[in-house]
């Protein structure tokens, strides 16, 4: 009999976020995310609840609202520059800066457009005002040990799986 997904068992995940707008992969693992479930909340509740019951191979599609995760795409936070003010090493697209702010709080921004004079980095999160799904396949589950409950997920690894949402920044 096959495992399914209750508290306190181990669960590891691929995920991609989809576009609904245009079908596109906007993000995508390169390696399995593995956490306790019940136990580790970092994913959304939402989330969480559709994964209740699922056995290995299940996908699950799940409508995220961007609003909520991240609030309204802010125009003040998108910057043109002229080329020649930007140093070379940031002259890539999808490149991330990290600047400070007055107050020295760190924000990344992505360099999203460039041609031969400008280049225009954006400090919104690249999923802020998409219409978005996000498609989880479950790989695999089992009983998690006493230290992986303790941690939330695996004995060694960053438990933190909020890089889900904000590897695409």
């Amino acid at each position: 009999m096959s495992d399914t997904i209750a508290d306190e068992k181990f669960v590891e995940l691929n995920y991609r976020v989809i576009d609904n707008k245009t079908g596109d992969v906007l993000v995508t693992v390169d390696y399995p995310i593995g956490y306790v479930h019940g136990v580790n909340d970092v994913m959304s509740e939402e989330v969480t609840k559709e994964l209740y019951g699922k056995k290995v191979g299940d996908i699950i599609e799940v409508p995220i609202d961007t609003k909520l995760l991240y609030g309204e795409r802010d125009e003040s936070l998108v910057f043109t520059d002229r080329i020649e003010n930007v140093p070379e090493e940031y002259r890539e697209i999808g490149m991330t800066i990290t600047m400070e702010n007055e107050k020295g709080e760190p924000r990344n921004f992505i360099v999203t457009r460039m041609d031969d004079q400008t280049l225009t980095v954006d400090g919104n999160n690249p999923l802020c005002g998409r219409d978005v799904t996000f498609m989880l396949e479950v790989l695999s589950i089992r009983e998690a040990t006493d230290e992986e409950i303790d941690l939330g997920g695996a004995v060694g690894a960053d438990p933190e799986l909020n890089e889900i949402l904000e590897r695409a920044q």
